[in-house]
């Protein structure tokens, strides 16, 4: 019985550790937005007006996961790799490359 409590717990947490390692960026310019999936990096982007969220990619820094996607969808208000969000910091130097 407790192995099943335990099994049932883990599927119940699924989905929380998979959006917790989730990949998004909010585009300041929802025109700039692809129409059609959009691969950078191995990344799979797909956008939903400014909304964009990504499966896969490459291993790399949260910032130049950012830097990459703004040279090709223009400037971002937020962005989070892999589950690690940017600062306003870092995000000022992702749009600024």
């Amino acid at each position: 019985m407790r192995a099943f409590l335990v099994a049932a717990a883990l599927l119940v947490a699924a989905p929380a550790f998979a959006q917790s390692a989730g990949t998004s960026a909010v585009l300041t310019d929802a025109t700039k937005a692809p129409a059609s999936r959009t691969i950078i990096d191995g990344a799979t982007w797909r956008c939903d007006g400014a909304n964009c969220t990504a499966s896969g990619g490459a291993s790399q820094t949260a910032t130049r996961a950012c830097r990459r996607v703004v040279a090709r969808f223009g400037t971002v208000s937020a962005f989070t790799y892999k589950g690690t969000a940017l600062t306003a910091e870092e995000l000022t130097a992702c749009n600024a490359a």
